[in-house]
């Protein structure tokens, strides 16, 4: 017997995808910068955020920045990537690193995720690096560009970690760098230890749908001085003369603001707890879900602990009789937010023209996945709400 969905249109009843929660001390640190003018982008906080995140990722240094963007762009100039080089990237990401590459006249060469878990699939990366190049006076080529492959960028999405030990072993044979992009994972942990601390160079993004957010901001970690030394002098316009205003390179604007900062300290105060209960999300939908014929649950590896950033479901047309957008649009009329993936990046227009491998699982998730509500302050009887119309839609 079909049942009726109750439709609801007002904002107040919206149940959102990923919202901040911000009950910690946020107001009281900001209220400091605002009462002691230590507003913009010098500051104490500035200092005791980057050294809250260094210290909780394991890194030595820390580098505020105005966005994940930006902080991927530095990572990459750090890491020395130059024009027309390419950096290995997951065909199935928001278009950040793509474009943070494109930056620095580099190119990315999209490669699949793996089925498992939805991640950069290692063994394609050997595949193609084994099959597609070769070494020519020392250099590794892409036979099929003749450019240069210069890194790896893993990006652990969903807050899921990429398969860390056999990136850095392939990037090691072949003398790649490895950019960790760790936007989405904040917390999460790849055999006990925390994401951002396997590769040569990692960043973080604290945009507001986030585990931890400054509104918008984001982070390199590094364990070289130099390079730490080396990305403040870029954030901050490669400025040599302070006083004189020498500037002998050109630089960025990237700096984080001191309030911005400050808010960022307060959520890394309530990090861990923010983790357990995007945790308790997760377990609620996977017990209520298991059960329901056509929806496919997001699998943690035994050797990963993810912060669920966005609980994601697989939608089995043939067996959930209805298709992911379809269910997106019967979740909408009920006043709850959800999405589809990231389209895959090797068929959007501006990447159209660079080199992709093998790529398939990424066009499936694309199609089939929806990620669903998973704010940390996502109340027990809005996720009923969310699961009882998944249960129910398959019926109709």
């Amino acid at each position: 017997m079909n049942k009726k969905i109750t439709v609801s249109t007002s904002i107040n009843d919206l149940i959102p995808l990923s919202v901040p929660e911000i009950k910690g001390n946020e107001w009281k640190y900001i209220k400091e910068c605002l009462d002691t003018n230590w507003v913009s982008s010098v500051g104490s906080y500035v200092d005791q955020f980057e050294n809250a995140v260094a210290d909780y990722v394991g890194r030595g240094y820390g580098v505020a920045c105005v966005n994940g963007t930006s902080a991927l762009h530095v990572a990459l100039l750090l890491s020395g990537i130059k024009s027309q080089e390419e950096v290995l990237l997951p065909a199935l990401t928001f278009v950040a690193p793509a474009n943070a590459i494109c930056y620095t006249g580099a190119k990315p060469v999209f490669i699949d995720v793996d089925l498992d878990n939805w991640q950069i699939d290692t063994g394609k990366i050997l595949g193609f690096l084994k099959k597609e190049c070769k070494y020519q006076k020392g250099k590794l080529i892409n036979k099929n560009t003749g450019r240069v492959i210069k890194a790896i960028m893993p990006v652990h999405i969903l807050g899921h970690p990429a398969d860390m030990d056999a990136i850095m072993s392939i990037a090691r044979k072949y003398k790649l760098k490895v950019i960790e992009d760790a936007a989405e994972g904040l917390g999460s942990a790849y055999k006990n230890r925390p994401l951002g601390i396997s590769g040569d160079i990692a960043c973080f993004s604290f945009n507001g749908n986030k585990i931890l957010t400054t509104g918008g901001g984001g982070m390199v970690v590094v364990d070289k001085k130099s390079w730490s030394d080396r990305a403040r002098y870029l954030i901050t316009q490669a400025r040599n003369n302070v006083l004189e205003n020498i500037h002998n390179e050109i630089g960025y604007n990237y700096r984080l603001t001191n309030i911005q900062a400050a808010m960022g300290f307060a959520q890394m105060e309530q990090l861990d707890k923010f983790v357990e209960k995007k945790r308790d999300i997760a377990r609620r939908y996977n017990e209520q879900l298991k059960d329901v014929p056509g929806i496919g649950l997001p699998k943690e590896a035994s050797w990963a602990k993810s912060n669920y950033w966005l609980y994601t479901i697989f939608v089995d047309r043939a067996k959930y009789r209805i298709d992911s957008r379809a269910l997106l649009e019967k979740l909408k009329r009920s006043n709850i937010q959800t999405r589809p993936l990231w389209h895959p990046l090797h068929s959007l227009k501006p990447f159209k023209k660079c080199f992709s491998y093998k790529i398939k699982v990424a066009n499936k998730l694309y199609k089939n996945c929806l990620s669903l509500p998973s704010s940390v302050g996502l109340t027990k009887s809005d996720q009923k709400k969310v699961i009882d119309i998944i249960k129910r839609s398959r019926s109709l």
